[in-house]
């Protein structure tokens, strides 16, 4: 799949998993939107690729702020061809001792917001019946971690929303993919919740001698480009496990078959 003078937006842009894969799909001749809270970080990000770039800062909680934005990248862009749900937030503690609004603010962020952004956009995407939806989610979402109850919710989660909706668009031209990243080497953990909703403010070692995120940026975008659904992107024990937890791809096909067969209309009808 050639992404030369692609439009794609990114949100979580400013670093980390974002920012590479801004860099790679930059990289690959791609038109690059990047969006996350902090324009400065977003014009570094920018200035480091060679194609044509626009930033959208906002926060994603802020729905307004979204939907201007969403406006605004599909006028600038003329036809956003691919979609990254990337921005979201981990969690360092334990569920006996985790506040109950460490729950809401990663669910608002790793998984609402995601939806309503996702879900702005399909009006654009399925009226050109193209286009591309990333949703960024975690080993995490595919086996429930330890310290992560909150993040693995709301990555679970999203997992679900997207693979739902890759049945209801498999007739219109969208594919779907959901990105399953194990241990990559960011400031994930350091930026991390803990048990009364304050930033962790330190690493550890998995994460520090994880995947390099330009590396791992690469091998997301050839998965993506080579049509896979389920992208794995992970080493070691964390590799096995999300392997274990893979759902086979006849899965998929059948689900997409039964909504090929009419089963949409079949249930409008029945209201």
């Amino acid at each position: 799949m050639s992404l030369d003078g692609q439009a794609w937006w990114i949100t979580g842009a400013s670093s980390g998993i974002g920012a590479a894969l801004a860099r790679e799909l930059g990289a690959r001749n791609a038109r690059v939107m990047l969006s996350g809270r902090d324009q400065a970080r977003l014009a570094e990000v920018a200035d480091s690729i060679a194609t044509e770039t626009l930033t959208l800062p906002f926060e994603v909680r802020d729905h307004d702020a979204m939907l201007a934005a969403t406006e605004r990248a599909i006028d600038w862009s003329g036809g956003i061809d691919g979609f990254v749900a990337n921005a979201g937030v981990s969690q360092r503690s334990r569920a006996t001792q985790t506040d109950i609004q460490v729950y809401r603010d990663i669910v608002d962020i790793d998984l609402m917001a995601q939806i309503a952004a996702t879900q702005a956009l399909l009006p654009h995407l399925t009226g050109r019946r193209s286009g591309k939806l990333v949703f960024i989610s975690s080993i995490a979402g595919k086996v429930g971690f330890p310290m992560r109850t909150a993040y693995s919710a709301a990555k679970f989660g999203l997992a679900g929303y997207a693979n739902a909706l890759r049945a209801e668009l498999s007739q219109d031209g969208i594919s779907v993919h959901v990105i399953y990243p194990g241990s990559i080497a960011t400031n994930v953990s350091r930026n991390a919740l803990t048990a009364d909703g304050s930033e962790r403010g330190r690493s550890d070692s998995v994460i520090d001698n994880g995947i390099a995120p330009a590396d791992a940026a690469v091998m997301m975008i050839d998965a993506v480009a080579g049509g896979e659904r389920e992208i794995i992107v992970a080493n070691g024990t964390e590799a096995a496990l999300g392997e274990t937890c893979r759902t086979p791809d006849a899965v998929f096909d059948q689900v997409a078959a039964v909504v090929a067969a009419g089963y949409l209309d079949r249930m409008e009808a029945d209201d």
